[in-house]
């Protein structure tokens, strides 16, 4: 029997990548970025851990190989471990704030609008001035339409 073998690094998802397909690994025995070793036959990819554990054991997974490419080939019970999200703030999109003009976001004002007003940039005031203060600062003179007329006289 031929065995493909390779290296490869777990992501965050517990899913390591091979042959344009991703298989998870048990989260609670792997961390991100971890290297496992993926040994690949014909018809199944084993991943093994590339340090044993305390009973001397390196097997972490066994899948079918994918067909074809872009599969992820997932054993749910391998994500027992990995954060849910309780307990944590996350975005549902619900409920929008108001605008920081005071102005109800709608449907006129479209999705750029509605993702800063859910963003906690959109409530910050932003100082004004003319352009004019910043051609000072800079030592520039502001353009203006007959100024190269006058030079050219």
């Amino acid at each position: 029997m031929v065995t493909q073998r390779h290296l490869r690094h777990v992501g965050k998802g517990c899913l390591a990548a091979f042959d344009a397909n991703l298989y998870s690994v048990p989260a609670r025995k792997v961390r991100p970025r971890q290297l496992v070793e993926i040994r690949a036959t014909k018809s199944q990819v084993s991943l093994h851990s590339t340090v044993p554990d305390t009973g001397g054991q390196t097997l972490l997974a066994v899948h079918l190989r994918a067909v074809g490419r872009g599969a992820r080939i997932v054993d749910e019970t391998h994500w027992d471990g990995l954060p849910t999200g309780v307990g944590r703030r996350v975005t549902t999109g619900d409920a929008l704030p108001s605008s920081r003009r005071g102005q109800a976001a709608g449907p006129q004002a479209g999705p750029l609008q509605a993702l800063l007003n859910r963003a906690a940039a959109a409530n910050v005031e932003v100082g004004r001035r003319p352009l004019s203060v910043y051609d000072e600062l800079t030592g520039t003179r502001a353009f203006t339409a007959n100024s190269a007329t006058k030079e050219a006289r």
